[in-house]
């Protein structure tokens, strides 16, 4: 029988960035609230939940929002999406329906929504507030795309106008759609080895200044020029790609027990196309980060100033990384250009918010 208060967790089905984000905010709550009721409503992999959240959850396989369809992490389906998009809202009213008679029956107290951008809607309706986590709202990506999207756009943006409280994290667009709006820190998880455990474990001799994680997020990149690493044999290169090729410097990690978070302390940088929870782990461990640009993704800029803002750092085109023979590992790394400001305590900033509501 449940005793506690419950916390009801929307999630974006979009990569493994919302998921990793909001899971690390989930697990904060549970540490300041062990007696939450916490449900997770996502169809991102329970497992990659499980490697953030060590204490018991309901995992709710729901979706609510489609993202981007895309075949990799830099490869998008517009037309496809915007098909969906439409279906979305021609379903909503239902989907808003079924799922505010779930909140009532199980009793919720607080939705906290990242980012889709029904969650207000349907906390809504079952009179419960909904508060939302993000650095960019939907409207927002896709009203770059087009004309075409305008109208979803608009409806994305009067969704998100009945947000009760957006907790606004650093790397982020305006957000003028959202009522309420309150600057947070970076978040994301912490790393639960040392790297000397790490080093020991894998019998790693190649030091962090030529050790690179490579890491492309959960839909991963086909066009990763693993040929190059045969360039640097006194390199230690990570993936957790386990398509990659047998490599005698590459180490291929294998996914279950560790995140990308957790090998970051042997590193001395990170490869990686625009990512907000990747870069704000690494920025939160103050890790060098190597990105590629991506310029047809309204997010991707805002990253990429954001890590020359406050991160040593290297920025590459996508050709560049590709077929330039990966040149850019002998050379210096760029220093950030306003310094490390950033806070560093978005978990902890928002779980104690939502710990002190549900104990009001």
């Amino acid at each position: 029988m449940m005793t506690g208060p419950t916390l009801y967790v929307s999630i974006t089905n979009h990569g493994f960035g919302h998921a990793t984000r909001a899971a690390s905010v989930a697990a904060a709550v549970q540490a300041l609230l062990p007696e939450v009721n916490l449900i997770l409503a996502t169809q991102a992999p329970q497992w990659l939940l499980d490697e953030y959240l060590s204490q018991p959850y309901e995992y709710r396989p729901v979706a609510f929002d489609i993202g981007v369809i895309q075949a990799d992490s830099l490869t998008m389906d517009l037309p496809a999406t915007l098909v969906q998009l439409q279906q979305i809202q021609a379903q909503a009213p239902e989907r808003v329906a079924t799922e505010a008679n779930f909140l009532r029956q199980r009793q919720v107290d607080l939705v906290l929504a990242d980012m889709p951008p029904l969650a207000p809607v349907i906390a809504h309706a079952a009179d419960v507030p909904c508060w939302m986590v993000g650095n960019f709202g939907w409207d927002f990506i896709y009203r770059a795309f087009g004309d075409e999207f305008a109208a979803v756009a608009d409806w994305i943006g009067e969704c998100f106008g009945q947000c009760d409280r957006l907790f606004r994290l650093p790397f982020h667009e305006p957000m003028g759609a959202f009522p309420v709006v309150e600057e947070a820190g970076l978040t994301g998880g912490t790393p639960r080895y040392t790297a000397a455990d790490l080093r020991a474990r894998w019998h790693l001799t190649v030091p962090p200044e030529r050790t690179v994680l490579i890491t492309f997020g959960g839909l991963g990149l086909e066009a990763v020029p693993y040929a190059q690493l045969t360039q640097f044999p006194d390199w230690q290169f990570l993936t957790f790609d386990p398509q990659g090729p047998d490599l005698p410097n590459l180490l291929k990690v294998p996914r279950q027990g560790l995140r990308p978070v957790d090998v970051m302390p042997l590193c001395g940088r990170v490869v990686s196309k625009p990512g907000f929870s990747t870069f704000s782990e690494a920025c939160r461990l103050e890790l060098p980060i190597v990105t590629l640009t991506r310029q047809d993704f309204a997010e991707g800029p805002l990253l990429v100033q954001g890590v020359q803002d406050h991160s040593w750092h290297q920025v590459l085109t996508p050709e560049e990384f590709i077929q330039g023979g990966w040149s850019f590992l002998h050379q210096p790394l760029n220093p950030p250009r306003i310094g490390q400001t950033l806070d560093k305590q978005g978990n902890q900033h928002i779980a104690t918010a939502i710990a002190e509501y549900l104990c009001r």
